[in-house]
């Protein structure tokens, strides 16, 4: 695992963005497994920027996303689907119809499901995996005591996902009580991924997930199990695995 620490959040995204640039230049066709969430907007918006002055192209990319509310449209201001295009989609030359999110209105999730995972599998799996990290440790929608096993599934949010998620939404009432997501067995057939992850909030999530042992009770613990793991974040969210002794890059 390679750790690499940033003084603040907008060199933290710089980081993980040229780390993504790496993997599209050398391969223009992979496969980019792709987060929401607060914390890869800087990055997406650094990939934009890139993308605006000539530097990177999307155009052979084929994207798979984490997850999906269950229940909300794509035109949703709080789906996934919105979110990506939003903050990446609209903005770089990636074809539409390679960019793929679990659809929230599906009428039957399990059917959903299958067929995402048989995408993934179409299309020969994901070359990177992008990763956030919930405050207990959740990756996806993967919350802790599920099966490091399951594949794409249906997921009943834990109160703190809904407690983590509701300022997005007018009430806490608003947010979706079920989610489709990508499971542990997707994620870590990914041959590599990056996970960020900025804010003290985060930090001891960080700790338990990366110094303590591996347990379904801190889902992102599994990622010591992968060959291929890149952790960035920033000073506040990793200075307790500096301060255990692990190695950290500046």
């Amino acid at each position: 695992m390679r750790i690499y620490q940033a003084e603040t959040y907008q060199a933290m995204s710089r980081r993980a963005a040229n780390i993504i640039s790496a993997q599209v230049i050398y391969k223009p066709d992979c496969v980019l497994g792709l987060a929401t969430g607060g914390t890869p907007v800087g990055t997406y918006q650094q990939l934009v920027e890139w993308f605006q002055k000539g530097d990177l192209s999307f155009a052979e990319v084929r994207s798979v996303n984490l997850d999906e509310y269950l229940g909300l449209s794509p035109h949703h201001e709080q789906s996934y689907r919105y979110f990506m295009q939003t903050n990446l989609f609209d903005h770089i030359d990636i074809k539409p119809e390679n960019t793929h999110v679990l659809n929230g209105l599906a009428k039957d999730p399990a059917v959903e499901c299958a067929a995402y995972n048989k995408l993934i599998r179409d299309l020969g799996g994901i070359d990177l995996q992008l990763l956030g990290m919930g405050r207990n440790g959740h990756i996806a929608f993967n919350e802790p005591g599920d099966d490091f096993g399951l594949e794409t599934h249906l997921v009943s949010l834990t109160e703190n996902t809904i407690e983590a998620n509701a300022r997005f939404f007018a009430s806490r009432d608003e947010v979706p009580r079920h989610a489709l997501s990508m499971g542990i067995k997707n994620i870590m057939n990914a041959r590599r991924i990056l996970i960020v992850v900025n804010g003290e909030e985060k930090a001891e999530a960080v700790y338990q997930a990366f110094c303590g042992p591996v347990t379904k009770q801190v889902p992102a613990s599994v990622l010591q199990l992968h060959p291929d793991v890149t952790l960035v974040g920033d000073k506040a969210a990793l200075h307790k695995l500096a301060e255990a002794g692990e190695t950290v890059c500046g």
